[in-house]
């Protein structure tokens, strides 16, 4: 099962990633843009930022791995269970949310 530290070292493979904070929890940021975030509330889980289309397609999956609360409905956002995600979606889910976050001149030194 992957844990926070797999999300840092997914997330450092990126350029322009940095480790810092956000709402005082760990975070993940590219240029000072939060993409991902381990929540430390009640409920826990790991924020990753995603496209409306993609949250919707994610919780009518039915996997138990993704989630939501009311706090986060209307926002492009994905509460992901990190005792439940398979590791290879973790990494896309990650490398997703950096690019939603990530300036176009980052996106393009990446992707030459």
């Amino acid at each position: 099962m992957p844990s926070w530290d797999d999300v840092v070292r997914i997330g450092s493979g990126l350029p322009e990633v940095e480790e810092s904070t956000w709402y005082r929890t760990p975070a993940l940021k590219v240029r000072g843009r939060g993409f991902a975030r381990l929540r430390t509330e009640a409920e826990g889980a790991l924020v990753l930022m995603c496209s409306l289309e993609e949250k919707e397609a994610l919780l009518a999956s039915g996997d138990p791995a993704y989630s939501t609360t009311p706090h986060y409905d209307g926002h492009g956002s994905i509460l992901v269970d990190l005792d439940r995600v398979d590791a290879g979606q973790l990494a896309e889910l990650v490398e997703e949310a950096w690019r939603r976050k990530a300036p176009p001149s980052v996106l393009r030194a990446r992707d030459g």
